[in-house]
């Protein structure tokens, strides 16, 4: 057996969700191959053979990969699969945008974001918002898989993989890069972040929730919101935390007037450590939270934030 992992990188280093899904792919046993479809990616291909448990770098270093378009990158997978019985992907955007792709072209079907290996063929994954686990044995010769990244430790250092070229298919020509507007922010990005303040509807406001900026500012934390607070227009849509946002797991998530929506704990449950600060003690937040404070957040934040000094 030998896996493909479809790197998600910027051309000059590897995306931490590349990291967790290497661990995924080393889990389903036999060696681990990673593939680098980009342009002037050397860098990241570097990256890629320094992970452990990597037995091979393939780069696909060519103009018609250098901003990840979905059509050509699953056409430079599909051209490398017959080699492989497990392809992954993060289940990020990119990764869900390529694998579906290749999934149809082989006939086989996907195996949608796993939380654990249970056999080679044989996978766990969330179903109904996280309330149930589905353990799905597939039967395809190739097993097409995209990996929630919160249910893999990240791979470590320590690698020395072989760097191989291959020949990079021609550009599909059914897509074009025009733009890329990127949310610009001094706080950690989202889904990488080790600590998260996050806001619901019980902020009240958008200019409300710059009451929780100093308190992240303390803490070194990112800034997420519960679905209710993005549609209110609280604040952005990067900041969504849920099942129709980004699922994180961070060491430290504190979740200020948030009630606990079925499809925000299905993002956030998975957290190593849960606050809540809600003045409802029925609020369904507190039945996943380690440490819950009842009361006003207009008055606790202030005092939380004044004994962190």
């Amino acid at each position: 057996m030998t896996a493909l992992v479809i790197a998600e990188h910027d051309n000059a280093s590897l995306k931490g969700s590349t990291l967790n899904t290497i661990t995924a792919a080393l889990a389903c046993g036999g060696e681990v191959h990673v593939l680098v479809a980009g342009h002037n990616c050397g860098a990241a291909a570097e990256a890629a053979a320094k992970v452990a448990g990597v037995a091979k770098v393939l780069v696909a270093d060519a103009a018609q990969f250098a901003d990840g378009l979905a059509e050509n990158v699953a056409a430079q997978v599909l051209a490398l699969a017959a080699g492989y019985t497990h392809i992954l992907a993060p289940a990020t955007a990119y990764g869900k945008n390529i694998l579906p792709r290749v999934a149809a072209k082989l006939d086989v079907s996907q195996i949608s974001e796993i939380t654990k290996v249970d056999a080679p063929d044989t996978f766990e994954r969330p179903i109904y918002a996280g309330n149930a686990i589905a353990t799905v044995q597939s039967t395809d010769a190739v097993k097409v898989i995209t990996v929630r990244t919160t249910g893999f430790d990240a791979a470590g250092a320590g690698g020395s993989a072989a760097i191989e070229n291959v020949t990079a298919v021609a550009d599909s020509g059914t897509s074009a890069f025009v733009s890329r507007e990127l949310a610009k922010s001094d706080r950690p990005e989202l889904t990488a972040a080790k600590i998260i303040v996050s806001g619901g509807r019980g902020m009240g406001s958008g200019e409300n929730f710059k009451l929780l900026e100093p308190l992240a500012d303390k803490l070194g934390a990112a800034m997420g919101a519960s679905r209710a607070a993005v549609d209110a227009g609280f604040v952005p849509n990067d900041w969504q935390v849920g099942q129709t946002g980004k699922i994180v797991a961070p060491t430290l998530y504190i979740a200020i007037g948030i009630s606990g929506a079925i499809q925000h704990l299905a993002g956030m449950k998975d957290s190593k450590t849960i606050v809540a600060i809600n003045k409802d003690p029925e609020a369904p937040i507190f039945s996943v939270a380690d440490y819950g404070i009842v009361g006003d957040l207009f008055e606790i934040v202030p005092q939380l934030i004044a004994e962190l000094g």
